[in-house]
């Protein structure tokens, strides 16, 4: 089709064809901002980049994530290159402006975050981060409690702060949703009392005694679909491998002796990182509180580990602790009224997945949208077509 113009010129309208690199602009131009509406308000594209989610999802799995199910968010920093999250490939630097930054607001969606969704989300402790000599990204406050600040500033001059939406995006299932008490005991997790939903691709440590060590070998258990990625010699007849409800079945079927593996022990990687009053693990944690926006705590020395971050930096307020006494905003307070929901979220493959289990809660302006399906999966060039266009549960 032509696009041509006119104008008037000494009374006369006069027609004039558009040049090609005109129309090819104004094309081009078009497509950029519609594909720009589509990804910010309708679905996005997304590649699985790790096994924290096996066997739901697999690596290199590419999935569709609706942002109208729980309702588009506003872009809250809305001056950046299209088509790039927070970082511009090959020259490592930001593909954003902070010069306009717009408060939290979601248009209505058709549902709220439920429990057993799989949720994509920015990386709540995302906000900082650290950059190595070859601009890699490397987690701030992981190094912190590990090294001390002087050291992680010794070891990672470059500190990166970023806007909620230009946090590392991360895809998990919502475990606990506001309100809720969880617990994990033994590796088992309680909702409010009550056994959660385990994920029908559920996998977990296990350790395996097998008769005939012949079924262990690699090529075997390719045959069976169990991964052998991460496989732990206990002595020369028992091996741990992370299984699946799939996997236990063929095995005791071939008569392997099976017994699951729990974390013993205090683990510092957990949260709130209180090893004196919460000696927890990550099979063994527990109860916490989910908070939901409304809701009023009381805070003090015990509680305030699992607050602190929320208040200060998700909800933006100054807290000071003085002695037995708790300030925000400079009052002298002794509750605390959440202004947002929360959420708790783990990988499926739970021994291989840092989760809220290593940094707490997920709030709801972290919320991205829900993981709807797989368009396409691949391994080692190869399409995995079994699994194209298969919905995500």
């Amino acid at each position: 089709m032509e696009f041509i113009f006119s104008k008037k010129k000494d009374g006369e309208v006069v027609h004039r064809k558009k040049s090609k690199l005109r129309e090819w602009s104004e094309a081009v131009l078009f497509a950029v901002i519609a594909a720009t509406l589509i990804r910010t308000f309708i679905f996005e594209a997304f590649v699985i980049p790790s096994s924290s989610m096996e066997k739901t999802l697999l690596v290199n799995d590419f999935i569709f994530v609706s942002k109208i199910s729980y309702g588009p968010r506003i872009p809250m920093t809305p001056v950046a290159w299209p088509f790039m999250h927070h970082t511009i490939p090959f020259v490592k630097i930001n593909a954003y402006s902070t010069i306009v930054q717009l408060p939290y607001k979601r248009l209505p969606g058709f549902s709220s975050v439920s429990r057993n969704d799989v949720v994509v989300f920015n990386y709540p402790c995302g906000d900082t981060v650290l950059k190595t000599s070859d601009g890699e990204d490397v987690d701030y406050y992981t190094n912190i409690r590990s090294l001390g600040y002087s050291d992680t500033k010794k070891t990672f001059p470059t500190r990166i702060i970023r806007p909620v939406d230009k946090r590392e995006n991360w895809i998990k299932r919502c475990i606990g949703i506001s309100g809720d008490s969880l617990q994990i005991i033994d590796g088992v997790i309680y909702i409010n009392g009550a056994k959660g939903l385990a994920p029908r691709h559920f996998m977990a440590r296990y350790e395996v005694i097998m008769p005939d060590l012949h079924q262990l070998s690699e090529p075997r258990m390719d045959e069976l679909n169990i991964d052998h990625s991460v496989r732990i010699t206990m002595d020369s007849t028992a091996f741990i491998y992370n299984l699946d409800a799939d996997n236990l079945d063929t095995l005791r079927q071939l008569g392997a002796h099976i017994k699951r593996k729990i974390a013993e022990g205090t683990d510092i990687r957990v949260f709130p990182f209180d090893t004196i009053h919460h000696k927890w693990n990550e099979d063994n944690l527990g109860p916490i509180y989910i908070p939901k926006k409304g809701d009023t705590v009381q805070l003090d020395s015990l509680t305030l580990p699992f607050y602190q971050r929320l208040i200060d930096t998700y909800e933006h307020n100054t807290l000071k602790v003085a002695g037995n006494k708790i300030y925000i905003n400079n009052k002298e307070t002794t509750t605390y009224t959440f202004k947002l929901n929360y959420y708790w979220m783990m990988g499926d493959n739970r021994n291989e997945s840092m989760d809220s289990r290593f940094w707490g809660y997920v709030p709801e302006d972290h919320i991205v949208g829900k993981a709807a399906f797989i368009w396409l999966s691949y391994h080692k060039n190869k399409i995995r077509w079994n699994r194209l266009f298969s919905a995500i549960k």
